[in-house]
Formats: structure tokens, C-alpha cells, sequence
């Protein structure tokens, strides 16, 4: 009769736990352990899903940053723990993009205290209690390979989630970029364009399109003289027919010149009522020859 050598015994413990249930999207789960960490958790059933941030603000309204973005939003059970808030009072909110870059944004929440309870059972010390026999007879190498396969699986890390940053034009979302193509972005916009960036929170960066400074060049027709009257310079009167229209800055007409019959005629600029900008238009025998303005000075 071979000899039998008890070499390892296992014992297994019951875990007795609670849990709170993941609320569907774009309902989702906000708790708290009271450890100053708090777990956002939630079900996806939507078709499609490119994107989804996990935001954070002290008011249920406003002030929402976003502190995470998931890595993969497709999966139908997803979630975050959130250990870097001031406190556990902050609110949170989803922001969802689907397709053809329709989002949402999901009503916020607060915390709610997890009561979950784990109850360790001791191991029962009995002749019930399962065990793990190696017979004298299995060589070394086969003892090594059944203790590899009862040695517990280690748990691979998670990759670190990809940030995202929303680029905005005024009011109006225009592109997401991740923070690889950030510099890629930032160099098209400062070597191509004269537009300037700007950010507007630790993930929203602002582009201000660049708007060109008007600068005024006078008619060579109708201008104004050093001592605030306008002049009319049509050198071809009378051997052609001009007229003048006239009218305010909001282009209101004012009134006209239905014949100008001297190559030079001086306006007096009590005409113009008050100091400003004007408009002007100028017919040569029936059709326009120019639009532009003109400004009266003050007295």
C-alpha cells in the first residue's frame, strides 16, 4: 500500500454581500463608502456610443469640469471610482456622445452612502472541509503544474483612460481631440491660420477666429474736407449725369442729388444733422458707380 502525504489543504470562505443595482443610460449610479472615494457605475444599452465623460461640479447646475473619460464606452457594464474629490458632496453627470455627434447631458447627482456589508465565514475545521491530495507517486515536475494551476490568477492593470478635450467656436462644440493630437492641433492652428486658442477649463479649449482690423481708405469722389464739409468730386460733370443718395449709419436713406452739374460741389455738413458715420451711393448716367462713407466730425 503506497503511503499518502497530505501536502496542501484549501480552505473557502462565503462572501455575504449587498449591492445596489446599475441604472441604465442615461440614468446611472452615484455611491459612496465613506472613504472619500466615491464609485460612478452604470448599463449601457444604447447602439452606439463614441464617447462618454464622467463630469464633476459643486452645484447640481453649473461649473461641471470633466475628470475622466472612458476608455471603452461601448460596454454594456461600465464604471469609475472617483478619488480625488474635495469632498462627498460634489455632484456628478454624464456626458454622452452618439452618433453623427449628437450628445447629452444626464441629470446630475450626489452620493449616496453604500451600506453593503461583508461577512467573512471562518473555515470549518472538519473532515468536510475540501482538501488537495499528491500522491508519492507524482513526480516533481507534475506537483509544480498542479500548484501553478491552484495558484491564484493575477489581476492585469487597467490602461490608463484617454483624455479627451472639447474644442468650442463661441457657443458651438466643433471637434473632440484626444491629448496625443493636441499639439498637432495647436501647431495646424498657429502655422495656418491666424486664428488663437485659448483654454477654458482643464478639457474645453476656446478658438477665437481672427478678424481682420478695418482700415479706412476715403472715397475719391465723396469725402471729407479739413473743415468738416463734405466734397463732391466728379470731374466728368456736366458731360455726364450723377447722383447722390445719402444715407445714416444704420442705412435709413436721408435724401439725394438728382443732378450734380459741377465738377466740384461742397456739401455743408449742417446737412448731416449730427456728427457721425455716413453712407453714400453715386450714379454715373443711370448706374452705380460707388457705395461707401464718409465721416462728419463734431463742431
Amino acid at each position: 500500500m503506497r503511503k499518502l502525504a497530505v501536502l496542501l489543504f484549501i480552505f473557502t470562505c462565503t462572501l455575504c454581500t449587498t449591492s445596489w443595482a446599475q441604472e441604465v443610460l442615461p440614468n446611472f449610479t452615484v455611491v459612496t463608502k465613506g472613504n472619500k472615494k466615491v464609485i460612478i457605475s452604470w448599463t449601457n444599452n444604447y447602439p452606439v456610443v463614441k464617447q462618454i465623460n464622467i463630469q464633476r461640479s459643486k452645484d447640481s447646475t453649473r461649473g461641471f469640469t470633466s475628470i475622466l473619460s472612458v476608455a471603452d464606452p461601448t460596454a454594456p457594464q461600465n464604471g469609475i471610482v472617483d478619488s480625488k474629490a474635495p469632498d462627498e458632496r460634489q455632484f456628478y453627470r454624464l456626458f454622452i456622445v452618439q452618433d453623427s455627434g449628437k450628445f447629452v447631458f444626464t441629470k446630475s447627482k450626489r452620493p449616496i452612502l453604500d451600506t453593503t456589508r461583508v461577512v467573512v465565514n471562518k473555515p470549518q475545521q472538519n473532515e468536510n472541509a475540501p482538501r488537495v491530495i499528491i500522491s508519492e507517486s507524482v513526480t516533481p515536475k507534475q506537483a509544480e503544474e498542479i500548484k501553478e494551476k491552484l495558484a491564484p490568477t493575477p489581476v492585469e492593470k487597467a490602461p490608463e483612460p484617454e483624455k479627451f478635450f472639447f474644442v468650442k467656436r463661441r457657443d458651438s462644440l466643433i471637434a473632440t481631440i484626444n491629448s496625443k493630437d493636441l499639439k498637432k492641433f495647436r501647431d495646424s492652428v498657429v502655422l495656418k491660420t491666424k486664428d488663437t486658442i485659448a483654454f477654458a477649463g482643464s478639457d474645453t479649449i476656446l478658438l477665437k477666429p481672427f478678424v481682420p482690423k478695418e482700415v479706412f481708405k476715403p472715397s475719391k469722389f465723396v469725402f471729407t474736407a479739413k473743415d468738416g464739409n463734405i466734397i463732391v468730386n466728379v470731374p466728368g460733370a456736366p458731360q455726364r449725369h450723377y447722383s447722390l443718395k445719402f444715407f445714416d449709419d444704420k442705412s435709413e436713406f436721408l435724401f439725394d442729388i438728382t443732378d450734380v452739374k459741377e465738377p466740384v460741389v461742397t456739401l455743408d455738413k449742417v446737412n448731416f444733422l449730427k456728427s457721425g458715420w455716413y453712407r453714400f451711393e453715386l450714379f454715373e448716367d443711370g448706374k452705380i458707380k460707388e457705395k461707401h462713407k464718409f465721416f462728419v466730425p463734431k463742431d
